[in-house]
């Protein structure tokens, strides 16, 4: 019997002199590879600005600062198991702070990188971080 699961998370879009910062997910079933926004689930008790400082340094290595509101989305999908997921997405702006870029071990996502802008509509980017991007850049 397939459960229904609800999961709250936080991403960021870090647009940097023209370039923004993606991440890959690990799942390989994504063919081509599936890019999305730094971010990830919220901790019981935690603030949705913190969630997005700490899983967009444990994703990418680069410590951001000063996020600001860019929207809220949600969507139900399948997962393979047959389980559905609500996935409510807290989106937010942030500024570089500082750090390496680097790719996380072990996680939801394998590979973190820098893109430029217009490079992203050749790629398989998750239709909310497109979304999202584009949103930030019209503001």
């Amino acid at each position: 019997m397939s459960k229904q699961h609800t999961s709250v998370r936080s991403y960021g879009v870090l647009i940097d002199d023209g370039r923004v910062a993606l991440v890959r997910s690990s799942n390989p079933r994504h063919t081509p590879p599936l890019w999305w926004l730094p971010g990830g689930g919220i901790d019981f008790g935690e603030a949705p600005e913190d969630t997005l400082l700490r899983e967009f340094h444990e994703e990418t290595g680069l410590e951001v600062r000063s996020p600001q509101l860019l929207g809220v989305t949600s969507d139900v999908r399948r997962r393979d198991n047959g389980d559905k997921i609500h996935t409510v997405r807290i989106l937010f702006t942030v500024e570089l702070a500082g750090g390496e870029l680097r790719h996380e071990v072990h996680g939801t996502t394998d590979h973190a990188s820098w893109f430029v802008v217009e490079d992203l509509e050749t790629m398989n980017v998750a239709d909310y971080a497109r979304v999202a991007i584009a949103t930030a850049q019209a503001k």
